[in-house]
């Protein structure tokens, strides 16, 4: 191994240059990205990084006898199985689509719409696994796990189907062209594994049934809808708002499957609202908490404000705490409420925005213009002097028309716009006294 900073030949194993002392680092098999010694994925395309056993997949690849050019098929490592939920997205209908234009003129329609697609996978921290021709194929779940790989699956194909639906406004409006997307997503278990198809590239891939079944509700989708397997259902109804489509007979299923389509956001945010459903467990103890937060709510109706944080570890009842407060504690006050989503990291003050929703009124399906009436009347009901405010409330909350106030303070002053920090467990309330 040589070393980058001084030229000294070193040991493979080495971690530092034994003659300038320079930290080694490790290139992505797929990507060539740079990445630290200690990372098990690339922080460039996300693929596994180490295999049990190895020192990297690079070493392995050097020894394998299944590697590519050893007279042997490529290199297949070895699987891992997992849960996970399966993505498939296309444009419908594409092969009529571009039946009569050029190539090159079909790539330039169709290329922006896959991208849109990508883009919205990547948001929510998916992984694509391969492109389709006119889709692509997505993975939630793995390489990198998350609990909540379902909802983040559904919210990535709301996202795109919103995205493709404005790209396909201004298509049909420049180029009489009529683009829409569909979705299918299912999940359950599969085997994945990566396959080394070259020397620098490896597929990231699941096998099994379920992936089948995730590319049947695709072919089953109507355009511009998404569709769910029963599987998904039980794992996200309530947060999402779903319309049963009945039985429908697969290719490969003995059986008619139940399936859905997902119509928008549903009611429900997090597993404790959820659970109110089934009916919560008789609340004990806790006494000494409720009593500082009624002590702080005391103080704060007098004039003084105050900020409780309840902090824990995940699953000792935070969240049934501070919602045993709200229940004893809701005459007299506004209570906005927000929640810190473990998939909103990439959107900077989700949190806030989340509470100003809450307080302007607004709803999923208020447009752009509602939406700017409801926060200009209640800024100038609440302190006519705040009416300044507006342009940046509008800069949070995306209703910019124009230069944006807000981008051009946060880049004067920070250099950038900061990012909440994402904890699946948090959740942030505010109670302001009438």
């Amino acid at each position: 191994m040589r070393c980058s900073k001084c030229g000294a030949e070193n040991p493979d194993r080495a971690k530092f240059c034994e003659q300038c002392a320079s930290p080694f680092s490790r290139p992505c098999p797929s990507c060539d990205t740079e990445n630290s010694l200690t990372a098990k994925f690339c922080i460039e395309c996300a693929k596994p990084l180490e295999i049990t056993g190895t020192k990297s997949k690079r070493t392995a690849a050097a020894s394998s006898p299944l590697q590519p050019g050893a007279g042997t098929p490529d290199s297949l490592l070895e699987g891992e199985r997992k849960m996970v939920t399966m993505l498939f997205a296309d444009i419908k209908s594409s092969m009529e689509l571009m039946e009569n234009l050029d190539p090159e003129e079909a790539r330039a329609i169709v290329d922006p719409a896959l991208k849109l697609m990508a883009e919205a996978v990547h948001h929510y921290d998916g992984y694509v696994a391969q492109p389709t021709g006119d889709g692509i194929f997505a993975l939630f779940g793995a390489p990198v796990a998350h609990e909540d790989h379902p909802q983040r699956a559904l919210f990535a194909a709301l996202r795109m189907q919103a995205e493709v639906r404005r790209y396909a406004d201004k298509l049909r409006a420049e180029k009489g062209v009529n683009l829409q997307g569909r979705v299918g997503v299912n999940v359950g278990e599969v085997v994945v594994r990566e396959i080394r198809t070259g020397e620098k590239h490896a597929d990231y891939t699941p096998i099994g049934h379920s992936t089948g079944v995730a590319a049947r509700l695709e072919a089953l989708a109507a355009p511009g809808s998404i569709v769910i397997s029963e599987s998904v259902r039980k794992l996200v109804e309530g947060y999402f708002a779903l319309k049963s489509l009945g039985p429908a007979r697969i290719k490969g299923i003995s059986e008619p499957l139940e399936i859905y389509e997902v119509t928008g956001v549903g009611t429900l945010r997090t597993r404790l609202q959820r659970a109110a459903a089934r009916g919560y467990t008789k609340f004990v103890g806790r006494q000494r908490e409720i009593e500082m937060m009624e002590h702080a709510a005391e103080l704060a109706k007098s004039g003084h404000g105050q900020i409780v944080a309840a902090v824990a570890e995940a699953g000792v009842g935070k969240s049934r705490l501070l919602h045993e407060f709200r229940a004893r504690n809701q005459f007299g006050w506004m209570v906005l409420e927000a929640f810190s989503s473990s998939h909103g990291k990439a959107t900077a003050y989700l949190p806030v925005i989340e509470l100003l929703h809450g307080y302007f009124r607004i709803a999923a399906d208020d447009d752009q213009r509602t939406r700017r009436e409801k926060v200009n009347g209640r800024v100038v009901t609440l302190d006519p002097a705040l009416e300044d405010t507006c342009p940046y409330l509008f800069g949070l909350l995306g209703l910019v028309e124009g230069n944006d106030p807000l981008a051009r303070m946060v880049r004067k002053f920070a250099g950038g716009a900061p990012r909440m920090p994402s904890n699946a467990f948090f959740s942030a309330r505010a109670s302001i006294s009438r």
